[in-house]
């Protein structure tokens, strides 16, 4: 062999050898940052029961709904001026909400028909929200009419996913965490992964406003794979029954057959926390309609639009997930005095922003955002405790389905309030004070009533 072609041999040799140094240093990032995900979602005993596969899976779903949020916010939101955006989005709310609230009574019902088939319905939910994807990306460009009817398909399909994922947790719930704990986890894999997805789905609409849906398309197809691996006791269907909205005593005795479990038998914990919620997640909707055209006309102090709105999202964001967060660590036992508690600080932050939006507009918008973000986060992560708790399995799934129903509506009815409001901050922050005192009224007596019982039952919910 030449001397030429040796030392060849040897430059060849080396620069493989470097080019497999700087592709491992280049997949070292992202082989490490997985590996500690992986060790986050899996510990305590959550790869062994099961719950990580649903809290890798629910990370999967909300970068779906995310990506479709951006496709359908830059159509009926940005791309046309204010007063024609305010008659798009009611006639969004319009047209996916009045079917919903008809169709959504039937989904929790529905779900417990095919109690054998939990996974088999979320990988369901995900196969309709890829192929709706496909359908969208044809009128996202124009906004046609064409492109409600398919908004609604996915408004249904991501709650009947969500449904059946809160009703599985407890089946997948390992010995050494609470409900609350594992719904926060659940919850945050979720936010994580929206904070992702959201500056992805930024980037393929440069390409193209179809492109956020396709990169939807992906995510829900391979989320419809994943659902499949969770473990097999999640399609378990052990005495479980259709919910009913009262308890059938009477009918059962006539029938010789033992009366049914009904949502109202569950004692007041429950109502109580729907309430509140229901006032936390108008709030939430009153919000993000109202500081959205408020905040396009009226941008805050040597802000832009775009850059107020970015600033109030974020505000928003890390409330929600500070809310998760601390959901994962308190170690309180009543989920019914942590929903008091953050009933009781919306109240006063929206308050306290009424008084003094005109001087401090910047960190009033931008407070009470962040603190609504908290409030709900820690408010629902405890009524579905409180619902895991005290609702019998056989009615439970049933009973997620009409709680995420009227949270809804609620968050319907505060955004119809946002969008047909006059774009007045002082106004808008005394609506959102009452918005929240109306729930603090119907619920916080009841809710720290319940919490000094005990609930219904004292299994781990903190």
């Amino acid at each position: 062999m030449s001397r030429a072609s040796t030392r060849g041999g040897f430059g060849d040799g080396r620069v493989r050898r470097a080019g497999r140094a700087v592709g491992r240093a280049l997949r070292r990032p992202f082989t490490g940052a997985a590996r500690r995900v992986r060790r986050a979602t899996h510990a305590h005993g959550a790869g062994e029961s099961g719950l990580a596969k649903l809290i890798e899976l629910h990370a999967v779903n909300s970068a779906g709904d995310m990506m479709i949020t951006v496709a359908l916010a830059s159509t009926v939101f940005f791309s046309v001026p204010t007063h024609e955006a305010r008659g798009r989005v009611a006639l969004y709310l319009a047209v996916t909400m009045a079917p919903f609230a008809l169709l959504a009574p039937v989904v929790g019902p529905l779900l417990d028909r095919v109690p054998h088939g939990r996974r088999a319905a979320m990988a369901g939910a995900m196969l309709a929200r890829a192929l709706l994807a496909l359908t969208m990306s044809g009128a996202v460009a124009t906004g046609g009419l064409e492109l409600y009817p398919a908004a609604l398909g996915v408004l249904v399909s991501s709650k009947a996913y969500g449904v059946v994922r809160s009703a599985v947790v407890p089946r997948l719930l390992p010995p050494r965490i609470s409900l609350v704990k594992a719904n926060s986890r659940v919850t945050l894999a979720g936010l994580l992964a929206t904070g992702v997805a959201a500056p992805a789905g930024a980037g393929l609409h440069l390409i193209g406003p179809s492109w956020p849906l396709y990169g939807a398309f992906v995510v829900f197809v391979a989320g419809t794979a994943l659902s499949f691996s969770l473990p097999h006791k999640v399609d378990s269907a052990k005495g479980e029954r259709r919910a009913r909205l009262a308890s059938h005593e009477a009918a059962g005795d006539r029938r010789g057959r033992p009366p049914k479990p009904g949502l109202r038998s569950v004692g007041p914990s429950v109502l109580h926390g729907l309430q509140a919620n229901a006032a936390l997640r108008s709030l939430s909707g009153f919000l993000t309609f109202f500081l959205a055209f408020l905040l396009r006309e009226h941008p805050l102090g040597g802000l832009g639009a775009a850059a107020s709105l970015g600033l109030v999202a974020v505000a928003a964001g890390v409330g929600n997930a500070l809310g998760t967060a601390v959901g994962a660590w308190l170690k309180a036992r009543g989920p019914e005095r942590i929903i008091a508690a953050v009933l009781g600080l919306a109240l006063g932050a929206t308050v306290l922003a009424a008084v003094f939006y005109g001087a401090l507009a910047v960190v009033v918008v931008t407070a009470v955002a962040a603190t609504a973000g908290l409030c709900q986060a820690l408010a629902k992560l405890s009524l579905d405790a409180i619902i895991q708790r005290d609702v019998p399995e056989e009615v439970r799934t049933s009973a997620f389905a009409r709680s995420e129903t009227a949270l809804q509506l609620s968050w319907v009815v505060g955004g119809a309030i946002g969008i047909s409001l006059p774009l007045i901050g002082v106004l808008g922050m005394w609506v959102a004070a009452g918005l929240v005192a109306l729930g603090a009224a119907l619920a916080v007596r009841g809710l720290l009533s319940a919490g000094r019982r005990g609930g219904t039952s004292t299994p781990r919910v903190a």
